[in-house]
């Protein structure tokens, strides 16, 4: 019988806890441990945690719990909690779930492997366990950015980027596993290499990572728009592997609202800004998001966030209400007088609006031709994503009829056939 310990890690929230457990699982002596995804019972469970906003940590506790009772059940020998949530409310979790065997914070990866046994480690390293044509890279922990409304900073930390021959070490080993496309992310991309080398970095890292010749596509995900930097720009408009797709959440564009978020911008700053990135990048496509129901936020900053998502056109819009988050400083300093019923409102507007703006766009794509990604077979279709399209968050481009004809990871071209307000169907071409 095999001495190795059967291990299983589960990975809630973001992106970024995503590349924290493959690095974790990369961590582990594959003599010591064998990692699973079954329903089997396992030696150790691994939970990573989220504690970002309300639903995410009652998902994050539900998890737990769940844990729990098949800990009761033996099914689960040890359990292990780890991440931003128990990070944010290590005590108290602590005394509220006893039967929680070890709790370690979001950047205690060192603290982990110890606890599991194993001499410490740089993490440079990733095992990916849902093999597919992209990955997540990480290239900077922590925020030196103080919204008022968002608890980061002091569940991850200050800013710290990492340096570019190791993001670039990172990305070879991730093409050398079958990665083609890089998904670069952090709490603020465009922030990169500030506190490395006195400068804003993010484009001398593109130019870095697109001499990785299995790379094929490079998305830039989670940009600040203040002091937006501008070799940027070059890099999206004049590099190939550059994806014409930028996440840059503006949260919002009234002057009022956004001097309570302190978000570093106004209303000019930020229409210029989208303004500049449409003349700059042809064809770019603009992801955002939107908070509703901000202290601030009267009836006319509403119809004005209403007015500015239909003027700019975003093809990408994601949208929540706003909860107040204890420790910010908005929850210290302003009072959440909006009444819950008019931030849902609002919120059911906004994406009214948005989901028109989304099949327009769609609709103005049926006829042309794409290089995609094929992420996943489902029957006799290929799940696919062109260049405008990000995983998990945006829309898939569904190639009917064309299972076996590729495999996941693998390019293709397909023409637009049927659109709808988030997919779109195609047809393979040769």
């Amino acid at each position: 019988m095999s001495s190795r310990k059967r291990l299983k890690i589960i990975t809630l929230g973001c992106s970024k806890n995503t590349v924290d457990s493959e690095h974790l699982l990369a961590a582990l002596p594959s003599d010591q441990f064998e990692v699973t995804s079954d329903e089997q019972a396992v030696d150790y469970l691994l939970l990573n945690t989220c504690g970002f906003i309300l639903d995410a940590k009652e998902e994050s506790i539900s998890a737990i719990l769940e844990a729990v009772e098949l800990k009761r059940q033996g099914l689960v020998k040890t359990l292990i909690v780890f991440g931003c949530l128990s990070q944010r409310y290590h005590n108290d979790l602590r005394e509220e779930i006893p039967e929680v065997d070890a709790w370690f914070g979001a950047r205690d990866l060192n603290e982990i492997t110890n606890y599991l046994g194993i001499e410490a480690k740089t993490f440079n390293t990733r095992l990916i366990q849902d093999k597919k044509g992209y990955a997540y890279i990480k290239i900077s922990e922590g925020c030196d950015r103080r919204c008022s409304y968002c608890a980061i900073p002091f569940i991850r930390g200050a800013h710290k980027s990492v340096p570019i021959e190791d993001v670039v070490a990172e990305a070879r080993e991730l093409a050398a596993q079958g990665v083609k496309e890089l998904i670069l992310i952090a709490q603020d991309t465009t922030y990169y290499g500030i506190d490395l080398y006195r400068k804003r970095a993010l484009a001398d890292l593109i130019a870095a990572l697109s001499e990785i010749e299995e790379i094929e596509w490079i998305r830039i995900h989670y940009s600040y728009p203040a002091d937006f930097p501008e070799d940027v720009l070059d890099q999206m408009a004049n590099n190939p592997k550059v994806c014409r797709y930028l996440d840059i959440p503006l949260q919002h564009i009234s002057d009022p609202v956004l001097k309570n978020m302190h978000r570093g911008v106004d209303s000019a700053w930020t229409r210029k800004l989208i303004n500049k990135l449409r003349e700059r990048v042809e064809g770019v496509v603009l992801r955002t998001t939107m908070i509703v129901g901000h202290p601030g936020e009267g009836q006319s900053e509403f119809e004005e966030l209403l007015q500015f998502t239909k003027d700019a056109h975003f093809e990408r819009l994601g949208a929540f209400a706003y909860s107040e988050e204890e420790g910010t400083y908005g929850a210290e300093h302003f009072e959440d007088s909006i009444d819950q019923d008019v931030k849902l409102q609002r919120l059911d507007i906004l994406m009214a609006e948005q989901s028109e703006i989304s099949m327009n766009y769609n609709s103005s794509r049926v006829g042309k031709c794409y290089k995609v990604m094929v992420d996943a077979v489902m029957g006799n279709d290929l799940i696919c994503r062109s260049e405008f399209e990000s995983p998990e968050v945006d829309g898939e481009i569904i190639v009917q009829g064309a299972a076996g004809s590729a495999v996941v990871g693998e390019f293709i071209n397909a023409r637009i056939l049927e659109a709808s307000e988030y997919d779109l169907i195609a047809e393979r071409i040769l």
